[in-house]
């Protein structure tokens, strides 16, 4: 088992939310919104070069376009090892939780 760190996490599921426009810029926009966080440029693409070493993500090249001047951005998608890691994820963030109470802030 491979434990994900919480950024690869969001990462595979911004991937698998974005599905075929999982491009870096689109990626890192995804998660600000999401997270309200601001996460560098290099926060992204760190962890995606390492997920897809590690098998979880698979880039591919996609056509060049005028807009960037003839080149093309580079995309990314799960793989079979991607979903498994978030399942397991899943499933132990679910243990985890398991029979505890909603968090909350009492004074006492």
């Amino acid at each position: 088992m491979s434990i994900l760190s919480k950024q690869e996490e969001l990462i595979l599921l911004a991937v698998w939310r974005l599905h075929d426009e999982a491009y870096g810029v689109k990626i890192r926009k995804y998660l600000i919104e999401v997270t309200g966080c601001d996460i560098s440029i290099g926060g992204i693409y760190v962890p995606l070069d390492r997920l897809v070493r590690k098998e979880f993500l698979q880039a591919y090249q996609g056509e060049p376009t005028p807009e960037r001047g003839g080149m093309s951005k580079r995309y990314y998608k799960l793989t079979s090892e991607g979903v498994e890691a978030l399942q397991e994820a899943r499933r132990v963030h679910e243990t985890l939780w398991e029979g505890l109470p909603q968090p909350s802030f009492s004074s006492g």
